[in-house]
């Protein structure tokens, strides 16, 4: 059974940084994993993606320069490194992981998603 399991959120004033954790079980075989958020009356959009082998990487717009995404293979382990928060990242954010897909921030056609951790960022 897969399990996606995220970590790291909490509250945080503007200008702050925090690292989000996604804790992988249970899936075989090379896969993207990916993070998302969903902001209250908004759409959930995914803000960075990496391949299994960490040679593709991808970044949304809004976060490019701010958000690191890396992985530990050996721990089946992915982080978000968000730095330079500002109060337009409040949202719940998701990890979500696929075997293959050719739009990997597009939320279309992932099969397992974690539970979710909150973001809040205060101004």
């Amino acid at each position: 059974q897969v399990q996606l399991v995220e970590s790291g959120g909490g509250s945080v004033q503007a200008g702050g940084s925090l690292r989000l954790s996604c804790a992988a079980s249970g899936i075989v075989g090379g896969y993207w994993m990916t993070w998302f958020r969903q902001a209250p009356g908004k759409e959930r959009e995914g803000v960075a993606t990496i391949g299994f082998t960490g040679g593709r990487i991808y970044y949304a717009g809004s976060v490019k320069g701010r958000f690191t995404i890396s992985q530990d293979i050996a721990k089946n382990t992915g982080y978000l490194q968000m730095n330079g928060l500002t109060v337009e990242d409040t949202a719940m954010y998701y990890c979500a992981a696929v075997a293959s897909t050719l739009t990997p921030l597009a939320r279309t056609g992932y099969k397992y998603w974690g539970r979710g951790t909150q973001v809040t960022v205060s101004s």
